[in-house]
C-alpha cells in the first residue's frame, strides 16, 4: 500500500487506528469471560480482579491461594426493622445522600466511601460513630471483611441500608463518575442511581432469611 500515513483518507486512518475493545478474561487462568462474571477481592493489592466460574468456586474455599483472592459473594440483604433516622444520617457526615463501609481485614477497621466526580472517595470518620449508628442492625454483624459491603441512601426523609457485594458499590462509584453534572450530580445521574437501587431493592431478602437455621 502506498501512501504515507498523512495522505490516507480519514476512513482508512479511522480504520488503522480503531480497534475493537478487548474481551474480558479470567485474571487468573486467562480464559474469556461474558457479560455478567463474577469478581475476585486481591486483598494484597486492595482491587477487584475478573473470575471465571471455576476460578470464583475454586477462590470460595478456605485456604486458597493463601488468603490472597476472595470471591465476591452474590447476597443482597435488607433488615427492615433496622431504621436510620435523619439524627443517624447527619452523625454520618456524609456530604452526599449515597455511601458504602466495608471492612478492611488487613487493617482491621470499617472504612467508608462515596461516590463523587472524582471517583471514590473515603469518609474520615471516627469508627465509632459508624458502630453506634449501624451497630444496631444484623447486616453489620453478617458483613463479610473485603467483599461485601454496607450500601446506604438517603432520600425524602428516610435512610435505607442494604448488604450488598462490594463489586457493585464500585460499579456504582463509576457510573456516577461518568455522568455526574453540576453540583448536584444533574438529573441524568439522579435517574441512574434511582434505577440502580431498585434493582438492589428488588434483590435483597429480608436479613431473617439470612440467618434462619
Amino acid at each position: 500500500m502506498t501512501g504515507t500515513p498523512a495522505t490516507r483518507s480519514p476512513g482508512l486512518r479511522r480504520f488503522l487506528t480503531e480497534r475493537p475493545p478487548q474481551p474480558e478474561r479470567c485474571e487468573l487462568c486467562a480464559v474469556q469471560v461474558e457479560a455478567g462474571h463474577r469478581h475476585l477481592v486481591d486483598t494484597e493489592k486492595r482491587a477487584l480482579a475478573c473470575a471465571c466460574a471455576p476460578c470464583a468456586l475454586l477462590m470460595e474455599q478456605p485456604g486458597a491461594a493463601a488468603g490472597r483472592f476472595r470471591t465476591v459473594p452474590d447476597r443482597y440483604l435488607t433488615d427492615p426493622g433496622h431504621h436510620l433516622d435523619e439524627s443517624a444520617w447527619d452523625a454520618l457526615q456524609i456530604p452526599v445522600g449515597v455511601a458504602f463501609l466495608f471492612r478492611n481485614a488487613a487493617l482491621d477497621r470499617l472504612v467508608a466511601l462515596y461516590p463523587s466526580p472524582a471517583g471514590a472517595t473515603e469518609s474520615e470518620l471516627d469508627p465509632a460513630t459508624w458502630t453506634s449508628v449501624l451497630g444496631g442492625s444484623r447486616l453489620a454483624e453478617l458483613l463479610e471483611p473485603d467483599v461485601e459491603a454496607l450500601l446506604l441512601r438517603r432520600t425524602d426523609g428516610r435512610c435505607e441500608c442494604h448488604l450488598v457485594p462490594i463489586d457493585i458499590c464500585y460499579e456504582l462509584v463509576g457510573r456516577m463518575r461518568l455522568l455526574w453534572q453540576g453540583f448536584d450530580g444533574g438529573a441524568e445521574a439522579r435517574a441512574a442511581l434511582d434505577a440502580f437501587f431498585a434493582d438492589v431493592s428488588r434483590r435483597a431478602r429480608p436479613v431473617d432469611e439470612a440467618v434462619r437455621p
